[in-house]
């Protein structure tokens, strides 16, 4: 018993609860860890490697990103944005003229601002019984930004809803990926102004 009387075991005996909630802590990360999305880790580091080449913004980490290639002008991206959705059936939802409102209340040209939202009603209401926390991404966006250098198109990294969350179920994890796919190409082509 003199053993335990010494001041080193009594520091010792005071990490012994700071080491059981570490040991806690681990166990339920590897038990969550099972329950992710195959390549979930990959993504993450993607995620990461991003966030920190930006210097720690979070929003560079979390989008997705197009500069517009020359030429194209706003009409085109919205008709390929139009195009796009009507081949995958996703639904318009409404639109921020940020740029034009900006315009209106000061009286001066503004840069082109302006956000494009889609949805997928029935997917939509999928994910949201399945996480309810996802109705905060509701509804899906496409921002364009007009910069120094041209215009580009922003929008939310969907490889973090398919990819790096929990196993989504069937159907939900096919229509999520009709979703990801729908959005990347609206992105995509029409910053390439691909009909």
């Amino acid at each position: 018993m003199k053993y335990l009387k010494t001041p080193k075991a009594g520091r010792c005996l005071k990490l012994l609860p700071l080491l059981g909630v570490v040991f806690l802590s681990a166990c339920a990360s590897i038990n969550t860890l099972g329950r992710l999305e195959d390549g979930a880790g990959v993504e993450a580091g993607k995620m990461w490697d991003r966030w920190v080449e930006s210097g720690g913004d979070i929003a560079v980490a979390t989008t997705w990103e197009r500069k517009v290639k020359a030429g194209v002008t706003v009409r085109d991206i919205e008709q390929v944005f139009e195009q796009v959705a009507a081949e995958h059936n996703t639904k318009a939802v409404g639109e921020l003229p940020l740029s034009k409102e900006l315009e209106a209340r000061t009286g001066k040209p503004q840069k082109f601002l302006k956000v494009y939202s889609y949805c997928s009603p029935a997917t939509a209401r999928m994910m949201v019984d399945f996480s309810p926390n996802m109705a905060a991404y509701l509804p899906c966006r496409l921002t364009v930004v007009e910069r120094g250098d041209g215009l580009w198109i922003y929008t939310l990294n969907m490889d973090m809803m398919v990819k790096m969350g929990r196993k989504l179920p069937s159907p939900l994890k096919e229509e999520a990926w009709k979703v990801r796919e729908t959005i990347y190409q609206m992105m995509d082509r029409a910053a390439k102004g691909e009909f």
